[in-house]
């Protein structure tokens, strides 16, 4: 026997097109309120070309030192050597060209003091450009 009635269960409807409506009323707002810039819009100021010989570059003198504290000079080993003697041979090396750019390569054991003797010594030969160069580490 059955007393109750059963109930009739309606299945829930998702009405899409509606959705749809709303997305597209939403889209069309967008489209007419966004603003859209031009590249003919943009001041841009283009640099120049002109047919002038090319600058010289300083001329690049490398000079590396190794734990030790030997210096080697344009892959001329020179040992370790005093801030004044290795003077003297920047000056003959550099020659009239006091814009030369002295690059030292240290290794990463060397004093602190061999790295200044070198400074050092391009100053007393009137040099004043120095790089030091390194390597990227490895990742």
């Amino acid at each position: 026997m059955k007393f109750r009635k059963s109930a009739r269960r309606d299945t829930p409807e998702v009405n899409l097109i509606a959705f749809i409506d709303v997305l597209l009323v939403v889209l069309i707002f967008l489209m007419v309120s966004t603003t859209f810039s031009k590249f003919s819009a943009l001041k841009l100021s283009l640099p120049t070309a002109s047919m002038h010989p090319e600058q010289t570059r300083p001329k690049n003198i490398s000079i590396a030192i190794d734990a030790s504290g030997s210096v080697t000079l344009e892959s001329r080993r020179l040992g370790v050597i005093d801030p004044k003697s290795l003077a003297e041979v920047l000056r003959q090396v550099v020659g009239s060209d006091k814009d030369s750019v002295i690059e030292i390569h240290a290794d990463a054991m060397t004093t602190h003091q061999s790295v200044i003797h070198v400074m050092e010594a391009a100053r007393l030969a009137g040099l004043q450009r120095l790089t030091f160069a390194t390597r990227e580490l490895a990742r």
